[in-house]
């Protein structure tokens, strides 16, 4: 990350601290992030959209319902992620927003890498190369591959709201195009 992106997300962070909860954490936030990816990503993988409705806003499910359907049976499986499998997480984008009605929003996108062993063609869709890595010795060889995905997170902070975050997009690069 840039340092005026690293800079912009520390701002954005204490805004939110400063007018919108008071108790906001990006340590803590980052861990229920996880959770939800580890939890979402693993329903995808397994076609267990219904479960999704509390978690996944509306207009997100029904463009998963579509893609979910065409997808091979490897792709999906790809789609998992075990939390202990997450190697790296960062923060891609912070945004605090207004609509028409005045309602106070606050989004923050999500980046996430992981280890997954499902068996991937080499090449994959559009032509790019996904990171293989050989664990153990030459008679217990596993491979995993190391995946990306990105997670938009968003809650209302208008009074009276839910104090719920709802994932408002769900980007699998390579897998779910």
């Amino acid at each position: 990350t840039s340092p005026i992106a690293w800079l912009r997300t520390r701002f954005y962070y204490l805004l939110i601290r400063l007018y919108f909860d008071h108790e906001f954490s990006i340590e803590e936030f980052t861990r229920g992030a996880k959770q939800a990816f580890s939890v979402v990503s693993k329903l995808l993988s397994q076609r267990k959209l219904d479960l999704l409705e509390e978690l996944v806003s509306a207009e997100v499910l029904q463009v998963l319902k579509e893609k979910i359907s065409l997808l091979p049976d490897s792709h999906r499986d790809a789609l998992a992620a075990d939390i202990d499998a997450i190697m790296y997480t960062t923060e891609g984008d912070v945004r605090i927003y207004y609509d028409d009605d005045g309602r106070k929003f606050v989004s923050i996108l999500m980046c996430f890498w992981y280890l997954n062993g499902a068996n991937l063609p080499d090449e994959v869709p559009s032509e790019a190369k996904v990171f293989q890595i050989v664990f153990g010795d030459e008679n217990t060889k596993e491979k995993k591959h190391l995946l990306t995905a990105n997670y938009e997170f968003q809650r209302e902070f208008t009074e009276g709201a839910k104090p719920d975050w709802t994932i408002t997009r769900i980007e699998h690069p390579r897998l779910l195009e």
